[in-house]
């Protein structure tokens, strides 16, 4: 209910709250006795919706979660009950943890759980909770709880924490959103004379920066630092040699995905069964 008097259309639908609950919540907030209206407002400081700090500097395409999962969440929330989820954090196989939740945060139509785990400050996506479970224990957090302030500083040590790296890379222009949605900043860009762009990307660790070069392909290229080149190199090797592909067979293959040279004179009739265009 108090997820309402925060007053985002937007938030409320990262929170799976739709603009016609929203409507109808306030004015039952608006008609709520003063005794009851301190609940609720206990309830509001659990949410906090577009603030000024996110994690990543860029805009997001907002992402879909579980209505199921998302109403068992704001159960937790509210009740201040411990929390199950089963969580599948980047890089690793889906596993369950119990948490202690501590409240959410919308951000660009991102929405993110605020908690704690053994004592120590988590946070997690909403969109890579598979399911989760309200339990009956009672949570171990803070009875009041500044949600803006948490956000800020869990920010603050996301961006400045880890093992962060800088890398140079250049990429298709059609790419360049898939490359720069998947760093934390973008410190510097120039276009080169075929086109192509110069980036300058800062990432999370040494994992996170091959993991995002390798998700391009060809369609991006690591100038710097000589070991993301070296690993991007060994994987793609790895991966030649898992499916028995020899180097010249995977040229002339790469070769014939990559479509019909272009033709001077006339039209070029396709040959045996391929079809128009090359693909």
């Amino acid at each position: 209910m108090a997820s309402l008097v925060v007053g985002s259309r937007r938030g409320a639908q990262a929170f799976g709250l739709g603009g016609a609950l929203a409507s109808a919540m306030r004015k039952v907030v608006d008609a709520l006795p003063e005794s009851s209206r301190a609940t609720a407002a206990g309830a509001v400081r659990r949410l906090l919706v577009d603030p000024e700090t996110d994690l990543l500097a860029r805009r997001l395409v907002a992402e879909d979660v579980p209505a199921a999962v998302l109403a068992e969440i704001r159960r937790a929330v509210f009740a201040g009950h411990k929390l199950r989820i089963h969580y599948a954090a980047t890089d690793q196989a889906p596993r369950w943890r119990t948490v202690d939740p501590i409240g959410l945060v919308t951000v660009r139509d991102q929405g993110y759980l605020l908690a704690m785990r053994a004592g120590a400050d988590r946070t997690y996506r909403l969109s890579r909770v598979l399911a989760a479970e309200e339990l009956a224990e009672p949570a171990q957090r803070p009875d009041r709880v500044d949600l803006d302030r948490a956000w800020q500083e869990r920010s603050t040590r996301f961006r400045t924490g880890g093992d962060q790296v800088t890398v140079l890379a250049r990429v298709r222009p059609e790419r360049r959103e898939d490359l720069v949605g998947t760093a934390l900043t973008v410190t510097g860009e120039e276009v080169e004379p075929d086109g192509r762009l110069r980036l300058e990307l800062a990432f999370q660790d040494r994992r996170h920066a091959e993991w995002a070069l390798w998700q391009l392909g060809v369609n991006a290229e690591a100038l710097a630092p000589q070991w993301l080149r070296a690993a991007l190199h060994d994987r793609a090797t790895a991966f030649i040699v898992h499916y028995g592909v020899s180097t010249r067979e995977s040229r002339r293959h790469s070769r014939r995905s990559e479509g019909p040279a272009p033709h001077c004179g006339g039209r070029r009739r396709p040959r045996g069964g391929d079809a128009p265009g090359g693909r």
